[in-house]
């Protein structure tokens, strides 16, 4: 079965995550002006929707589609307005414009060619926000592909000669059952 099946059948079964927004992105897109934002990989769309809900120009993107009809079907029961496209980004479906967005949300998807088209696509001045995981030995967590984990420090280059807002390695707060998490989130500068 392919990925996209597979991510298929667990939005069609319900085994998505919750419907709240990760705290991190919640914080962060508290005091910005809304703009034009990308919300990568956007699962039922979390982020997209409460981005949406507080005025931002979202496109949201994944490559399920019963996903992105969840993402639609919520965004109607809001009123809100939203593009939301099926695309696998594996297969580069999704081309990110460059100077196209304010915000760019890559959270619990990991594709590290997309890192150099995200530092290009986010305006000067604009924000991205990710999450991802991290390898992590402890025993009490199931091991993953290490395809999908981060290194330490792994998200920090990646924005190496950005301004860091937010930077954060370790156990989820709350959740010390869970997988490590690498948090970021990073300001283009405006000059340069």
């Amino acid at each position: 079965m392919t990925t996209r099946l597979t991510w298929d059948d667990r939005y069609r079964n319900g085994e998505h995550r919750n419907d709240a927004p990760a705290p991190l992105v919640a914080q962060a897109i508290e005091t910005l002006p809304p703009g034009r934002a990308l919300d990568l990989a956007c699962g039922a769309g979390r982020h997209a929707l409460v981005l949406a809900g507080r005025g931002w120009r979202v496109i949201a993107v994944d490559s399920s589609r019963v996903a992105i009809d969840l993402v639609r079907e919520r965004a109607r029961e809001r009123c809100l307005e939203m593009d939301a496209r099926v695309a696998d980004l594996e297969k580069h479906e999704f081309d990110i414009q460059a100077d196209a967005f304010d915000l760019i949300c890559d959270c619990c998807y990991l594709q590290r060619d997309l890192f150099p088209a995200m530092r290009v696509g986010v305006r000067r001045g604009g924000i991205v926000i990710a999450i991802s995981h991290l390898v992590d030995p402890s025993p009490e967590v199931k091991p993953m592909n290490p395809e999908f984990l981060l290194r330490s420090g792994e998200l920090r280059e990646f924005f190496a000669g950005w301004d860091i807002l937010h930077d954060f390695e370790g156990k989820p707060v709350g959740a010390p059952h869970q997988r490590s998490v690498a948090e970021i989130v990073a300001r283009r500068p405006i000059a340069g």
